[in-house]
């Protein structure tokens, strides 16, 4: 009897996967197949293969390349030749990288500056990826602008802060004083 229990379990534990509730597409991750039809419903224009593509997304040209196998994917669009940066924007794009662009970075490839998402495939969901794609599109449009991929800026304030004033800093000492052990 206890064999049959121990059998039973095991071919139970085996079989989990399959009394879950979660949809197959969340059970395996992000695949190929599954991005090309989020993409569908989401671009204007798109072509050529699973795990190989280029669209027109907000009138932008994107690419999207994968490996399925070591689990990468990449999300990118060229918008300026390397030698159209002016003095000391790269050095901004680097800044930028660091506090105003997000997820999606500035890069230079082949003579191109691009803007850029990679992420593990597998693990990146729907929500995410759609993300991406508009994190990709609008770093690129914001270049000599504010150089963000988003409207939330990822910085302290890289100016001095406001000095306190007379009142906070009295407060400040009334808080931080020991208790007296009575009036004198």
């Amino acid at each position: 009897m206890k064999s049959i229990l121990i059998l039973f379990l095991s071919i139970l534990s085996m079989n989990a996967p399959l009394f879950s509730q979660e949809s197959p597409a969340k059970q395996q991750g992000m695949n190929n197949q599954i991005m090309e039809r989020i993409l569908k419903g989401k671009v204007e224009f798109l072509e050529g293969n699973l795990g190989n593509w280029q669209m027109i997304y907000q009138e932008r040209l994107v690419f999207i390349l994968t490996d399925e196998t070591n689990n990468r994917m990449r999300i990118f669009t060229p918008f300026l030749e390397v030698d159209s940066l002016d003095n000391g924007e790269a050095d901004k794009l680097l800044e930028a990288n660091f506090h105003s662009a997000l997820d999606a970075k500035y890069c230079l490839f082949e003579g191109l500056v691009m803007s850029v998402y990679t992420h593990p495939l597998r693990e990146l969901t729907q929500p995410q990826f759609e993300d991406a794609l508009l994190q990709v599109v609008t770093l690129a449009g914001n270049f000599r602008g504010s150089f963000s991929s988003t409207d939330l800026l990822f910085s302290p304030s890289l100016q001095e802060p406001e000095k306190p004033s007379k009142e906070e800093i009295e407060k400040e000492k009334r808080l931080n004083k020991k208790p007296g052990k009575g009036k004198s």
